[in-house]
């Protein structure tokens, strides 16, 4: 059997030769001659003088092949209490007359579209759309406040936008339209026209001569097929927030977005044709477009599209039921959605009421998987609980336990090992490599690999300050963590959540894993507030597990303690509160910046991506001026 230690030497010897091998696995109009375009460095194209379209290769070659009848799709979506199921055919004309309906309107190749949906599969029936015409797609999140799509708007300058009338969170609906008009008023961009799915929750005022509805768009239109596209044409905009306020629009080409996807498919996820495989995400975020949409339909895989909570919708048991339900075989969830599940359900009483027995493994991605979380998933599960990391810029696993290859050790608090096409340092503020243990900025040497980002969108100075400037021949991840012994990454915080503590730097991860190994603590989250003295002191902030009714400064004495046991006094940490929740992202990314803002009365404002803004108001009330920065 072939090793990792083979498949990644395989790489590091000659990565043309192991990319050009990949691409068998896709469908071409033109094959590719070569796989890297290094003429226009540190742009780098792959693929590039290949013909192909994503549409095709996701769909009709399935249907070609005799496929049709298969499953593409399950919506499971517990908030309207409904299912459905939609077999590639079926999909393939849903995709081929919404098309007709875009190209009937004048969208062609190149042209953008801005998709603000929420989990239904006519989502990924308009970004397969779009893929079709080579139409460059643009997904926002659902739901988005209407300034924060009017500067997505105003940035891609999109010919059309493809919305729902509403989406639906648990115990209440949210009107999408109101928002989108209001997003269009705000921009100087105007979109020619809109296409409007209409749920049966919330219908929507249509203004006219702009805004057409869906069915009678669709129905109307006559199927359109697919146009060949360039390897290094644009598939889709993504945009990540940056530390300006201002979004990054991530790019994302068509040829190495393909054979990146398949590889991980086969070889980190192990799945196979006919498979069902679940990325419980959304489809705004980047694991929504890799694992929801792409991946999973390229293999020619059951993609489960979930509209739902991993709690309340209706318990703490429905990712159990679904994947019993669907004989799901992959199941992806980020780590903030266990924890959510193991605070309301500790002793993991709801997955014993399913048989979960035919999932093969449990992937984590996203954030930081504590070793905790990990170890209670692995112990109720009795399933390996692999942990990878990658960004919204790469597009897939750059760390990874590649089960299609082999299962290394699981290390838990490790995403594990690097994956061909990243060759991995830790850095220090000079650039250079530090030993083995040793805390420093993860950086990955370029070229970066096919399907990560070639650039943003209109932004090639932007694209070089952000990632390339700081560490010379080098993409900088803005992650820090250690590389141990054995080659095993460990992402420990972003950049910025290494604090300075009397000149001594710590990783919050280090703390937060210590925090979360306390028995009452379900989540927690450690940052570097400003001290006078020190230059910065850390502040943990802990959620306890549902049930427990113990006495919340006790706890608090005890999480104090722990640190000064496990980590030592050097960390200096002596204040931890009990808070009822974590501001979040929609991601579930813990919004660490803006509580240290608050805590140091530094200006801040209300992160776009916020989940609940009340949960941030609570924490305000409690930390705000906490911190006393030196003058």
């Amino acid at each position: 059997m072939t090793s990792y230690k083979d498949v990644y030497a395989e790489w590091e010897r000659d990565p043309e030769a192991f990319w050009m091998n990949a691409i068998n696995d896709v469908d071409w109009f033109t094959r590719p001659t070569k796989a890297l375009d290094d003429s226009n460095a540190p742009y780098y194209r792959w693929f590039s003088d290949a013909r192909t379209n994503t549409c095709w290769n996701a769909v009709d070659r399935h249907v070609e092949a005799g496929n049709g009848d298969q499953v593409a799709i399950i919506h499971d979506s517990p908030v309207t209490n409904s299912k459905t199921k939609i077999t590639y055919a079926e999909l393939q004309n849903k995709i081929a007359k919404l098309a007709g309906a875009l190209s009937d309107r004048g969208v062609t190749k190149g042209d953008r579209v801005v998709i603000y949906m929420p989990m239904v599969p006519e989502a990924l029936v308009a970004m397969l759309a779009c893929a079709r015409l080579g139409a460059v797609h643009s997904v926002v999140f659902g739901g988005f406040a209407a300034h924060e799509l009017a500067v997505r708007i105003e940035d891609a300058k999109p010919k059309a936008v493809i919305a729902a009338s509403c989406g639906i969170e648990p115990g209440r609906i949210v009107e999408y339209k109101p928002l989108l008009d209001g997003a269009i008023d705000l921009s100087a961009h105007k979109p020619d026209f809109t296409i409007i799915l209409q749920r049966p929750h919330a219908k929507a005022s249509m203004v006219d001569g702009r805004d057409f509805d869906w069915d009678a768009a669709t129905e109307e239109a006559k199927p359109a097929k697919c146009v060949p596209v360039r390897g290094d044409d644009p598939l889709y905009i993504l945009y990540t927030s940056g530390t300006t306020g201002q979004p990054k629009g991530v790019l994302r080409h068509n040829a190495g977005h393909m054979v990146a996807l398949l590889w991980t498919m086969k070889n980190i996820y192990n799945v196979k044709q006919g498979d069902v495989f679940w990325a419980a995400s959304d489809v705004g975020w980047v694991v929504g477009h890799s694992y929801i949409c792409y991946a999973p339909l390229l293999m020619g895989c059951t993609t489960v599209v979930f509209e739902g909570k991993p709690v309340g919708t209706p318990d703490p048991g429905t990712f159990w039921r679904v994947i019993e339900e669907h004989d799901v075989r992959v199941f992806f969830t980020a780590p903030t959605a266990l924890r959510a599940i193991k605070r309301e359900d500790p002793e993991a009483k709801h997955v014993h009421r399913y048989d979960i027995s035919g999932v093969q493994a449990l992937f984590l991605a996203g954030e930081r998987a504590d070793p905790d979380t990990i170890n209670w998933a692995q112990k109720h599960l009795k399933k390996p609980v692999i942990d990878h990391w990658w960004q919204t810029e790469t597009g897939f696993g750059i760390a990874a336990n590649p089960l299609g290859i082999e299962q290394l050790p699981i290390k838990p608090g490790s995403p594990a090992v690097p994956m061909p096409g990243y060759k991995i340092d830790i850095l220090d503020e000079g650039g250079h490599p530090v030993p083995n243990g040793t805390l420093g900025a993860i950086a990955i040497k370029l070229p970066l690999p096919p399907g990560t980002l070639p650039g943003l969108w209109n932004a090639d100075d932007r694209f070089k300050k952000s990632y390339l400037d700081h560490f010379p021949g080098y993409y900088e991840t803005g992650d820090a963590g250690i590389m141990d012994e054995d080659g095993y990454l460990y992402i420990m915080a972003r950049t910025d959540d290494v604090i300075n503590v009397a000149g001594h730097r710590l990783s919050t991860g280090g703390m937060e894993e210590v925090l979360a190994s306390h028995p009452d603590v379900a989540e927690c989250a450690v940052i570097g507030i400003g001290d006078a003295l020190k230059g910065q002191s850390p502040l943990g902030l802990i959620c306890l597990n549902a049930g427990c009714d113990r006495n919340q400064s006790e706890i608090e004495k005890e999480c104090v303690k722990l640190i000064r046991q496990e980590i030592g006094p050097v960390a200096a940490f002596k204040q931890c509160m009990v808070v009822n929740a974590l501001p979040k992202t929609r991601s579930g990314k813990i919004l660490r910046a803006t509580m240290v803002s608050i805590a140091d009365g530094t200006d801040w404002k209300m992160p776009a991506t916020i989940d609940d803004p009340q949960v941030l108001d609570q924490i305000s009330g409690k930390i705000a001026g906490l911190g006393t920065p030196a003058p």
